[in-house]
């Protein structure tokens, strides 16, 4: 070991000082250390071993010596003399492994990989710091990156699991992590920004070239995958394409990927009403279904980018995809808070069919630092087709339903960003969008005994064929116009003001299909809705930013004023309210890799037009709903804490979060349940429910050792209303996650986790508890320089303590790969679920339904697959 200290010759600390230990030989492995606050350094180094070790550090004249290690440690201290001449004097001739400044860490991945790794995925894995989940999400510092970019431009959309996924290692010369990323350069700093970015540094020869690789694979039971990721890039044009057909249940796009098209998670949270419609609609629900019987996906995906000056680019992209899916589970639903409990047994089975198409087009301006352009078109279309079959089995209740469904949707969305400079202090933007969503889905529901008796009005048949036409359409204006102004170094003022509007119509007819041709429309009995609904809010906000030493503080107030007015045939309602909702923000930066934040507003939201459209409804085959057009806002307090901490000096990562909502009016369902069928409506509450929720991960480096151990809490109070009885519902969960990873260059590496899940329920005194024990290994073994092995291993051991069931499962999945160095030909083997388990369990909770649910799952598959990398 050897240690010590970077001082300047005033004997002040050198923090972020690179020191490279480079072995004179071959078995040696090349060290580096970065000095921490304190400018202290720790090199592991091999025992009698002769170095070469370079300290550098910008404006510092670097210095290097040759030193010898023995059985013993070493202290060696440094004093680097200031160089003001060194940009024009000095040319160093290496590259540190990493580089820190104040919100950039550049890694140069030569310094960490062996050449063995395939994708960008197995590069970041091995950088200090950096966490990359089984999906293609990468956390820096424990903090998600929002954003991937590579040679300084967009990668698609910047979704980092495109990039992770695809890029091939080879192409990849460094990496830069970018915190407090800023799209516009003259807004860092003034603009509050939690967004992370990843930018990936081509090597030369990669910079003018195609590059990429093609996997294709076929394996018992007729499976198949065919697997192209096709890059160009030049100074100025650059051309992405990634395809994938597969019949293996592999999906190219999720859930998460369509957040990130809409926006990004942080991004869609401003604007909460928005965020819970985008993942209640069907497309949505289709996205986070990622387990199923049978799954066949043709997805492709293009990306193109063209310099047509040096101040403006024009880039696109275009996503298709088409997917066949059957999906089968089998819950198991107990139905609480009512005079007598009851068990429900309810299979289903779906056939889904869905075809979707992304396109965006982007316009970038940027003339000078002062000024900046952008505009963007975005077109969505989904065709979504269902054929499914629903068996449900209660003390009330034997039937099977037949449910057809087809959901046609289209959506436009237009935005202009403008950003200009007007002064040395005053910095002015502009926010503009339109957005046009259209949506009709048709469904059927077809069963040979009656539903919903009392509730619709259906007439004897032989086949009772229940109809449902929808036609749901928006149009979305929204403008903010903000000024930035800089009283001073410490003191910033904004004001802002904006319009949003919104003009949105719902449309739905439901009736019953007689066998002989005529239609029994059920309007007679108040269904049917033809309902418009116009919206209006103007806001006015001022915002002061300041700082005290290392502490920022922003409060903020917004003046909002609604107007709204809605129309259900000759029916009409208005109304319009002011409120003053204050924010406020505060962050303590102790130091570059330690930092608090403090989070608080007091957050409106407006319902939907689905919950305002005043007559009946199905929203499904045991349920009827019903609007309320005199609902107004639901008002809530939010407030959030996070801290973090991290050291590459010690290798060590701490991060901690909590958030707290309290709902003070709430938009409530209210419920009359008869037996599976239920009647919900909606009205406005104003008993407090509360959410809090406590996460906190620790993770310290020890060797070629890391240790991971992570805890969630979370708490949730609320009200249900059911059957004229109201009743408080708590639902508890906590969850314990320790892990061990090691990072071995020339041994197998392994990674271990377990977790602990505890779900405890609440409702009328009755208590439900379940348990979940899950044990995973993952094992990656790079051997005779040519092979790589890959394994995983999941168990879990589940227990519903309430109902006494208890179930054991266990997955696993495993792959060997073979290519030569400098071969361009790879071949690889590989089974999934190797056991060939049949489900997975899992438990859910609800105003009034404890749910155990057992998803089916794709059989064993086992493939053989053949790979050229261009």
């Amino acid at each position: 070991m050897v240690s010590g200290t970077v001082t300047d010759s005033l004997q002040t600390p050198l923090e972020y000082t690179n020191i490279l230990a480079i072995p004179k030989g071959e078995k040696a492995e090349v060290k580096f250390a970065i000095t921490n606050k304190n400018g202290n350094y720790e090199l592991g180094l091999a025992k009698h071993q002769t170095y070469k070790i370079t300290v550098s550090h910008l404006g510092y004249k670097p210095q290097t010596i040759t030193l010898t290690t023995t059985d013993q440690n070493i202290t060696k201290n440094f004093i680097l003399l200031e160089n003001p001449d060194q940009l024009d004097e000095v040319t160093l001739n290496y590259t540190p492994p990493i580089s820190v400044k104040k919100d950039t860490i550049t890694y140069k991945v030569d310094a960490f990989t062996s050449g063995e790794e395939r994708k960008l995925r197995e590069v970041l894995k091995k950088l200090p710091g950096v966490e990359v989940d089984r999906e293609g999400n990468v956390k820096v510092q424990g903090k998600k990156v929002t954003k991937v970019l590579v040679e300084d431009k967009t990668f698609f959309t910047g979704n980092s699991k495109l990039a992770v996924n695809n890029i091939p290692a080879d192409a990849v010369d460094k990496v830069e992590v970018l915190d407090n990323y800023s799209e516009v350069a003259m807004l860092k700093g003034l603009e509050d920004s939690d967004d992370m970015a990843m930018n990936i540094k081509l090597k030369a020869d990669k910079k003018k070239f195609v590059f990429g690789d093609v996997e294709a694979g076929g394996g018992i039971k007729k499976r198949y995958v065919i697997h192209p990721n096709l890059f160009y890039y030049s100074p100025k044009t650059n051309v992405n394409f990634i395809g994938d057909l597969n019949n293996i249940g592999i999906k190219s796009f999720t859930f998460r990927d369509y957040l990130e098209f809409e926006g990004g998670i942080s991004k869609l949270l401003r604007d909460a009403s928005g965020y819970f419609s985008l993942i209640k609609d069907d497309f949505a629900q289709y996205l986070n279904n990622q387990d199923f019987r049978e799954n066949t996906n043709q997805f492709g995906a293009l990306n193109i980018r063209q310099s047509i000056s040096n101040s403006t680019d024009v880039s696109g992209y275009i996503i298709a995809s088409n997917s066949k899916t059957q999906t089968e589970t089998n819950t198991l639903n107990s139905y609480q808070n009512i005079s007598t409990p009851f068990l429900e047994e309810r299979m289903v089975t779906n056939s889904l069919d869905n075809f979707f198409t992304i396109g965006k087009i982007t316009l970038e301006y940027n003339p000078s630092y002062e000024e900046d352009l952008t505009y963007n078109t975005f077109l969505k279309t989904t065709n979504s087709a269902n054929n499914g079959l629903i068996n449900t089995v209660s003390p009330n209740q034997d039937n099977r339903i037949q449910t057809i469904s087809d959901i046609i949707s289209f959506n436009l969305k237009q935005n202009i960003s403008y950003s200009r400079k007007l002064s040395k202090d005053h910095t002015a933007t502009l926010e503009a969008s339109y957005n046009f969503q259209n949506d009709t889905p048709i469904t059927e529901w077809l069963t040979n005994r009656q539903i919903l008796q009392g509730l619709i009005p259906l007439e004897d048949d032989t086949m009772f064929n229940i109809l449902q036409i929808k036609r749901s359409k928006s149009h979305d204006i929204n403008v903010v116009v903000k000024d930035y102004w800089v009283l001073n170094n410490f003191n910033h003022l904004y004001t802002s003001f904006g319009v949003n509007a919104s003009f949105n119509s719902f449309y739905n007819l439901d009736g019953q299909q007689l066998s002989n041709g005529s239609f029994n429309n059920f309007n007679t009995a108040n269904f049917g809705n033809d309902f418009r609904y116009r919206f209006f809010n103007t806001f006015l906000g001022l915002e002061y930013k300041f700082q005290i030493g290392i502490a920022t503080f922003k409060p903020m107030l917004y003046y909002q004023f609604y107007n709204w007015h809605t129309k259900q045939f000759d029916e009409q309602y208005s109304n319009d309210k002011g409120l003053l909702l204050p924010k406020f923000t505060a962050k303590v930066e102790f130091n570059n890799s330690e930092k608090l934040n403090f989070k608080y507003n007091l957050n409106a939201r407006f319902p939907a037009i689905n919950q305002l459209a005043n007559n009946f409804i199905l929203s499904n085959f045991n349920s009827v709903f019903r609007g309320n057009q005199q609902l107004e806002n639901q008002l809530y307090h939010t407030a959030s804490l996070s801290y973090y901490k991290f050291s590459l000096f010690r290798q060590f990562n701490l991060n901690l979060n909590t958030t707290f909502n309290k709902r003070l009016e709430t938009i409530k369902t209210t419920t009359e349940l008869n037996g599976i069928e239920s009647f919900n409506t909606t009205v406005m509450f104003d008993q407090p429910e509360h959410n809090c929720n406590v996460s906190g991960t620790i993770s310290k480096k020890v060797n070629k050792i890391r240790y991971r151990l992570g805890s969630d809490f979370s708490y949730n109070d609320f009200y249900q209303l059911l059957n004229d009885d109201t009743q408080l519902n708590i639902s508890k969960s906590v969850s314990g996650t320790f892990g061990i990873e090691t990072h071995f260059k020339n041994y197998p590496n392994l990674e271990i986790n377990y977790t602990k899940n505890l779900n405890r329920y609440n409702a009328n005194n009755t208590i439900n508890t379940f348990e979940n024990d899950r044990f995973e290994a993952i094992l990656e073994y790079d051997f005779l320089k040519n092979f790589i092995f890959k394994a995983d291993y999941q168990f879990d051991n589940y227990q519903n303590k309430s109902l006494n069931i208890k179930n054991r499962f266990d997955v696993a999945n495993a792959s060997l790969f073979y290519q030569k160095e400098d071969n361009p030909w790879g071949f690889e083997v590989s089974a999934t679920n190797i056991f060939d388990i049949k489900f997975k369990q899992q438990n859910s909770f609800n105003s009034f339904i404890v749910s155990d649910t057992r998803t089916f799952v794709l059989p064993r598959i086992v493939m053989f697959k053949l790979s050229y990398k261009l």
